[in-house]
């Protein structure tokens, strides 16, 4: 069953467009991550869907029902902020349970609440915290359980983990994707982090200057970016001018295979730096090792061609060339991707 759905929305700001037509469907109990540059409209996008900017054409559906008119506390909602936005003043307990006030749930619901939220985001027996004194993580933890105490049938999250460093955020966003399926919560997040959206979401959507540029499964997205935007926002540097002949494409590095089925004629290439295979000089394209960097499981190589671009490959530490080194590079075809044209 489709939560969520937007029909051709469009945000204007004078004379910029911050969303251009926009089409989204989020399912019931589905995660999906919005993932794009700043000013790309992930964020204008959310705070249409919360009822916090009103959309200049267009229409916000919830399980059916038109959101034109109907207020950002009156569309069943949770929103979670980057910056936590939580009340200093109160402890944690009071936090958690501001909604629940405003809704005038009764206070021994709202203390059963509030336990049984602290306990699922692991601060149990917080209530009584000073918010001022948690940890970044904490803080987030709580500013989490404050968004799920209304029970929302859609949780949205701009930027949820921007503020914490790397090794928390990576810790975070696996217990964040465990929580979600346990609940069966219904998520929309948006984030400029690759990785944060590639792990949290079951759909991720990246958007370039106000429109949706490709949607799809992460692993869809990662080995299959549709245009050159997306493969170069996802770090891809590996893209040159080609034409593709049946199973080959000529490119600057010469002639290199392609996925059965590809389109014919001339396009953008994308080799992924794993698909780029070492082997002794005389066997490939000829390179010098110009760098190389490590990458926690691989090491990252910068070849120089003696024909052609630079060329980004990928091997295992034990397999790795010094600097300078000679190397032959073989290519296959399975990360090898053609692209639609960049705009």
């Amino acid at each position: 069953m489709t939560l969520l759905r937007l029909d051709a929305v469009s945000v204007r700001f004078g004379e910029r467009t911050a969303l251009d037509a926009v089409d989204l469907e989020v399912a019931e109990h589905e995660t999906v991550c919005v993932l794009g540059p700043s000013g790309s409209g992930k964020s204008t996008l959310l705070r249409v869907v919360a009822g916090l900017q009103q959309a200049d054409s267009g229409r916000v559906l919830l399980a059916g029902r038109d959101q034109s008119g109907v207020p950002a506390h009156r569309r069943g909602v949770g929103l979670m902020f980057q910056d936590h936005q939580l009340f200093p003043q109160r402890d944690v307990g009071g936090n958690v349970e501001f909604g629940l006030r405003m809704r005038k749930v009764a206070r021994s619901e709202r203390q059963r609440a509030v336990a049984e939220l602290l306990d699922v985001v692991g601060l149990p027996g917080a209530q009584r915290r000073s918010v001022t004194a948690l940890s970044g993580g904490e803080q987030q933890r709580v500013a989490l359980a404050r968004a799920l105490a209304p029970e929302p049938r859609l949780l949205m999250l701009d930027e949820p983990l921007g503020q914490l460093d790397r090794s928390l955020r990576e810790r975070l966003v696996v217990e964040l994707r465990e929580l979600f399926r346990r609940l069966g919560t219904t998520v929309l997040a948006v984030t400029h982090d690759q990785g944060e959206a590639f792990a949290l979401a079951d759909r991720v959507v990246v958007m370039r200057a106000g429109r949706i540029e490709q949607t799809g499964t992460p692993l869809e997205v990662w080995q299959r970016p549709a245009s050159e935007f997306v493969a170069r926002f996802l770090g891809f540097d590996n893209v040159v001018e080609a034409t593709v002949r049946g199973a080959v494409a000529q490119t600057p590095w010469g002639e290199l295979p392609v996925p059965e089925g590809s389109a014919q004629g001339p396009c953008r290439l994308l080799v992924r730096p794993a698909g780029v295979r070492l082997t002794s000089v005389t066997e490939g394209l000829a390179c010098t090792v110009a760098a190389r960097s490590f990458r926690g499981n691989h090491v990252a190589l910068l070849l120089r061609p003696d024909n052609g671009p630079h060329l980004e490959a990928a091997c295992a530490l034990r397999d790795a060339p010094e600097p300078g080194e000679r190397v032959g590079a073989a290519f296959e075809a399975e990360d090898v991707v053609v692209l639609r044209p960049a705009d």
